[in-house]
């Protein structure tokens, strides 16, 4: 069945929910580092890029690997490729370092702090460029492993819609929507990130998405 690039009427109100929860609703502006995370969505560079041409840092990290869903995409590592892309909107390479390895948010934070450090470059600030949906775990994981610097989140700010149209397949903007609400519950009990306040009609939409069989990226 091919993908649909159009939410399904039955259960836009619920992820339109989840779609504001997820977005920190952050104002941007000049930090030391903008650190651009790893995903299937080659706009988290785009948008990195932009906010480097706005003069809102002066130095990038992109970082990440590959996950199952990346992996054909970006077949030398999301990093890389993010990197290439940033080159090719005009960021001067000097101005950009790759971190490779990390396989996940937590990884992106950890190995990207290490990075830095090993380059012994000193920041008190960073922006956090990520899909819409991963601001939210993006900042809470970040002031868990990296609590003295403060953290600003971003995305490319494209109304759901157009995120969607652009992504090409809804079915899997919603199961990722879901999937990172679910890490919003839990992933402070493991350690991962701190919590963060979940009003009870956010709860409800996911619930609802979970029960309409938007579970693929559930753990």
């Amino acid at each position: 069945m091919p993908a649909r690039a159009e939410l399904p009427d039955a259960v836009r109100s619920d992820v339109e929910i989840l779609w504001d929860y997820h977005d920190m609703h952050h104002e941007i502006r000049p930090t030391d580092v903008g650190i651009g995370l790893g995903s299937h969505d080659l706009g988290v560079a785009t948008y990195t890029a932009e906010l480097y041409h706005q003069g809102m840092f002066p130095r990038i990290v992109f970082t990440g690997a590959n996950a199952p869903t990346t992996i054909e995409r970006f077949p030398r590592g999301e990093a890389v490729h993010y990197a290439e892309h940033a080159t090719e909107l005009g960021v001067p390479a000097d101005a950009i370092l790759i971190e490779p390895k990390a396989t996940n948010t937590g990884q992106n934070i950890e190995f990207t702090r290490k990075l830095l450090a090993d380059h012994g470059i000193d920041i008190s600030s960073a922006v956090l460029i990520s899909r819409p949906y991963q601001q939210r775990r993006a900042y809470a994981t970040g002031k868990k492993l990296w609590p003295e610097i403060e953290v600003i989140c971003a995305s490319r700010p494209l109304p759901l819609d157009e995120y969607v149209a652009d992504i090409g397949d809804a079915d899997r903007v919603i199961n990722m929507l879901v999937g990172d609400t679910q890490r919003i519950m839990i992933y402070p009990d493991q350690g991962y990130a701190i919590p963060q306040e979940m009003p009870a009609h956010v709860q409800a939409a996911y619930k609802r998405l979970t029960q309409a069989g938007y579970t693929t990226r559930l753990i």
